[in-house]
């Protein structure tokens, strides 16, 4: 008798906001994934800068694995893509509410973790997928669209969450070829 493993159920998970330009980067990318054919068990979320709302989707039992999609800023030249596969140490420092507090229209994922193990989940595997913005000046400063290089990279971006779903659907992905790696794409 053979029995069939069925595939791991992926969240991507976009984060940013649209009023930031290149931090609008995961909710282009949700935007264009949108369009395109998805295997069963794989939910696509454009959570813009709902933190809340991503910790709650966190807490789903049936997740499994998270491909979280967001602009990265890392020093690299903009347009950088990046694969890195966090070790998330948010335990440490989070036996009281002191370390989880929180804005539910702002986003920071590590709150957002910290938010999920105070609520009584377990942070999943995730794979971030990110993307080096061009810098603003000042960090409040709104602009309606993305800069040029980080334009460039939004359709590399969504290949490149197609291939880590196709990784990750088929035991390659979370914990094999990215544990302790990064990879980049220019």
């Amino acid at each position: 008798m053979t029995t069939t493993t069925k595939p791991p159920q992926v969240l991507i998970a976009c984060v940013g906001n649209i009023f930031l330009g290149d931090d609008a980067f995961g909710p282009e990318v949700a935007r264009r994934l949108a369009g395109r054919p998805r295997p069963d068990g794989v939910r696509l979320v454009d959570f813009g800068i709902r933190g809340f709302d991503l910790a709650l989707a966190l807490l789903d039992e049936a997740t499994e694995v998270v491909i979280l999609v967001d602009a990265l800023p890392r020093g690299e030249p903009p347009g950088t893509l990046s694969v890195i596969e966090p070790e998330w140490n948010v335990g440490v420092g989070c036996d009281s509410t002191d370390g989880v507090m929180f804005e539910t229209h702002s986003l920071d994922p590590v709150k957002v973790f910290r938010l999920v193990i105070t609520l009584g989940g377990h942070p999943r595997p995730v794979l971030l997928v990110g993307c080096e913005p061009t810098p603003l000046g000042e960090e409040d400063t709104p602009a309606m669209e993305l800069s040029a290089p980080v334009e460039r990279a939004v359709d590399d971006a969504v290949l490149l969450v197609e291939s880590l779903v196709e990784q990750v659907r088929e035991g390659r992905g979370v914990g094999v070829s990215y544990r302790g790696a990064e990879k980049k794409y220019s």
